[in-house]
């Protein structure tokens, strides 16, 4: 039998699966993105069913195939919280005990009297928005007094938006660059978001040149542990930004859209490497989760699940497949916020156990446990390898 040589993590960004129990702590009530979605005309996963999706322990909603061909789980969050950062790191190994700044009432006057300083130019607007209706609301002062738009969410994130023309890709970098420096320690936040745009008021449109400017780890990482074994790291989407580039040895950037996403990951299938391809797919969350849009979301589930099927197709006897998400966004749910959730874990290959209800597991971070333990890699983790339940 062959040994394990790639493994490919792809996570479904806020593809959760039912609200954990300690959501109400994090403003969530009753939340399930999948059960929301599934309801959809649009909904069709059939190549995730046979996986095993609706297999998973406490999904709610479905039906699940009489002999799944994946093994699968129900993981839980440890960290304190349920945004991108968090939920990758744990993904990856790293449990936050502490949550990740936000900032609800806007950044306070001091930290941005640094910003400005360090900049040379001030700030407009610093409340939470919408990137789409932050340009539209602001993007006219902008173009006439240079000053940079400066906005969050609920998620932990200081995003600058700024018009090309006005201010060219890479100053705008620069500048994030200068805050990422300044917000450290108390006011770490754990992005910092290039958001430039482009068009003239009011048909402005965000271009796909945002950048993310992570907080660097705070722990030791899957990446780091195969890293350190001369294993490739290969991130797709905002992987590299997620981890602040650390130990990725490998990056093919900001993805235009979940089937752009895809289709650079069945390139790399095309290549002979080992280590590990860790992909996020963000248009789940970011184009139709935090929109509210549920059949938008389910077609997207639906097109990925056509993808889907191409990975499979082109498995080789030394590939694992582990499908996973970060946090939710029930698009079903009030407002425009994550959803503190489970997500599901289903995991293929042909040296994989077929049918193995894996159950729920308290942290993602069995995740990155499990991935170091397929590569003999050293990973410091509170995570714990499934691999001994699930390899043949």
């Amino acid at each position: 039998m062959s040994r394990i040589k790639r493994a490919f993590i792809i996570v479904l960004d806020s593809y959760g699966i039912g609200s954990e129990p300690d959501a109400a702590e994090f403003g969530d009530g009753v939340c399930n993105t999948l059960r929301s979605i599934a309801a959809s005309p649009e909904y069709a996963t059939p190549n995730m069913e046979k996986l095993g999706l609706f297999n998973i322990d406490g999904v709610g909603c479905g039906t699940p195939v009489a002999s799944p061909i994946g093994s699968f789980a129900r993981l839980r969050e440890l960290s304190r919280g349920k945004d991108t950062t968090i939920g990758h790191w744990e993904i990856a190994g790293i449990v936050s005990e502490q949550s990740l700044p936000t900032y609800p009432e806007g950044f306070p006057a001091d930290l941005l009297a640094k910003v400005e300083k360090a900049w040379g130019r001030r700030i407009l607007c610093n409340k939470p928005y919408s990137g789409t209706a932050v340009i539209h609301d602001y993007g006219q002062e902008h173009e006439k007094t240079g000053d940079l738009i400066v906005y969050t969410s609920a998620d932990s994130v200081f995003q600058v938006a700024a018009h090309e023309e006005h201010v060219p890709v890479e100053e705008l970098y620069k500048y994030c660059r200068q805050a990422r420096e300044i917000l450290q320690g108390e006011h770490g936040v754990g992005r910092v978001i290039a958001r430039p745009f482009i068009g003239h008021y009011p048909n402005y449109e965000r271009t796909p040149r945002r950048h993310d400017f992570s907080l660097n780890p705070t722990g030791d990482t899957v990446l780091d542990a195969l890293a350190r074994n001369g294993l490739a790291t290969i991130g797709v989407g905002k992987i590299s930004d997620i981890f602040a580039g650390r130990s990725v040895s490998r990056s093919l950037g900001i993805n235009k859209d979940n089937v752009d996403g895809m289709e650079k990951t069945l390139k790399v299938m095309e290549e002979d490497f080992e280590g590990l391809c860790f992909v996020n797919l963000v248009d789940f969350d970011m184009t139709y989760g935090h929109r509210r849009d549920i059949d938008g979301y389910a077609r997207a589930a639906a097109v990925f699940d056509r993808q889907l099927g191409e990975f499979i197709a082109k498995m080789r006897p030394g590939d694992v497949l582990m499908i996973t998400a970060d946090h939710g966004c029930d698009p079903g749910a009030p407002g425009t916020d994550h959803t503190r959730e489970y997500v599901p874990l289903l995991i293929y290959g042909e040296q994989i156990k077929a049918g193995v209800n894996l159950g729920t597991y308290p942290t993602f971070a069995m995740i990155g446990a499990t991935v170091a333990d397929m590569f003999g890699a050293d990973l410091k983790t509170k995570g714990e390898s499934l691999l001994p339940r699930i390899l043949k």
